[in-house]
């Protein structure tokens, strides 16, 4: 994706542009759980993942009915090759310039992570 973004619509409840990710499974290590959730979430695989950016956000989580911090850590990684359609459903990938990313990325740390990066 050069110059571009991997991201993912979320559709249903969220209604909103992402970057691929989630939570780290048990006994799962961090970069097993980028991996996974990069390919549930959009269908890709990446290989190189550098840690990027990190910050904390306070989110509202509908799904499980309850408010929870977040440490959100972004990686810089380089899609390979498209394996399959999203595994999560009402995940739709799609790759957005920087500027489009800046504009529609719904977390406002993502959103900054992403004009860092491409400063």
């Amino acid at each position: 994706m050069k110059g571009g973004v991997l991201a993912t619509f979320q559709a249903g409840i969220h209604n909103e542009y992402q970057l691929p990710g989630g939570g780290i499974d048990l006994g799962e290590q961090p970069i097993q759980a980028l991996h996974r959730e990069v390919l549930e979430e959009t269908g890709w695989r990446i290989n190189r993942p550098l840690l990027f950016f990190r910050f904390r956000r306070f989110v509202y989580m509908p799904e499980y009915e309850l408010w929870a911090e977040k440490i959100c850590t972004i990686y810089k990684a380089t899609p390979v090759a498209r394996c399959s359609s999203p595994r999560e459903e009402n995940h739709y990938p799609v790759v957005l310039s920087a500027q489009k990313a800046i504009k529609l990325l719904a977390v406002s740390g993502d959103r900054h992570a992403v004009s860092l990066f491409f400063k």
